[in-house]
């Protein structure tokens, strides 16, 4: 299978990256985990993406979308993912075009996901959460995710997006972390000098910096492969290789940059936060290994 982007694709790619890199860039991501209000969405940022498509990317152009498909959807979350984009954004993209506001980006939207809603008190539409229901809040280790846990979630499956679609833009967002993270750690080992030479020299970190590429070239393949066939089989796989190397790949970059990888102005530790988070979402961990290991019990 071929998964080189077409012309159309990869100006897809440049369009979203100019735009968070003007409205969301390093600089933008360290301010908002700085600030006091952490937990606030920048609603202009959101309005923003809305007109430029991204939650409406695959609503029919007849009713106001763009009209592409969850290939190149995959392909606009793994750019948020490299950002470090906060927001609901797998739920208000699902939603688009059965809630008002979601596709424009006027509306946020969050989901019951896992027993627990992201981005609670920023929504103004919540799916998949019962009456009576009163989610609690809860300290979140990533200071852009904002999470309540629920005592018990009611889900309606005619108003929770696909899980298998969330799964796999939650597999690209975690992919193009791991993208991210993978090129911090060789940038550093470029400039960052010990003994008198770059610590790139040295083997050992030769060697991580492979290992971080391969992860995530092997979960590149299976995100982008998953994007074309939406199996959820497949997409379960991608799911598991993609939350390993986001987290795998943060670790490895924290080991590059040494004592400063973990400090608070370093951007390494919002990836491997966030890449936790990500993982905790439905239809990943134990979920996602059931489904590939019974996909291998169903193949003759």
């Amino acid at each position: 299978m071929d998964f080189r982007l077409t012309d159309d694709q990869r100006a897809l790619v440049r369009a979203i990256r100019d735009l968070l890199g003007r409205r969301f860039g390093p600089d933008a991501l360290r301010a908002a985990a700085d600030a006091d209000g952490a937990g606030e969405l920048d609603r202009g940022l959101w309005r923003e993406l809305g007109a430029a498509g991204f939650f409406a990317l695959r609503l029919p152009e007849d009713a106001g979308g763009v009209g592409l498909g969850l290939p190149e959807a995959a392909l606009l979350f793994e750019e948020a993912g490299r950002a470090l984009l906060p927001g609901p954004l797998v739920a208000t993209h699902l939603a688009a075009g059965r809630v008002p506001g979601a596709a424009e980006g006027t509306a946020v939207v969050t989901r019951a996901d896992g027993g627990l809603v992201e981005w609670l008190d920023a929504a103004d539409v919540v799916l998949g959460v019962g009456d009576g229901v009163t989610p609690r809040p809860l300290r979140s280790v990533d200071p852009l995710t904002p999470l309540h846990r629920l005592a018990y979630a009611q889900l309606d499956t005619g108003d929770v997006p696909d899980a298998h679609e969330a799964s796999l833009l939650t597999a690209a967002e975690q992919l193009g972390s791991a993208g991210r993270t993978t090129a911090l750690a060789v940038a550093h080992a470029r400039v960052r000098e010990q003994f008198g030479r770059p610590i790139g020299s040295f083997q050992a970190v030769k060697q991580l910096c492979a290992h971080m590429l391969v992860r995530t070239e092997v979960a590149r393949a299976a995100v982008y492969a998953a994007a074309v066939t939406a199996d959820p089989v497949e997409i379960a796989g991608a799911r598991l290789l993609a939350d390993e190397a986001a987290a795998e790949c943060a670790r490895d970059c924290l080991q590059v940059h040494g004592g400063m990888g973990f400090t608070w102005e370093a951007e390494v530790h919002l990836h491997l936060k966030r890449a936790w988070v990500r993982a905790a979402r439905g239809l990943g961990g134990a979920a996602a290994e059931e489904a590939v290991a019974e996909g291998l019990a169903a193949t003759p």
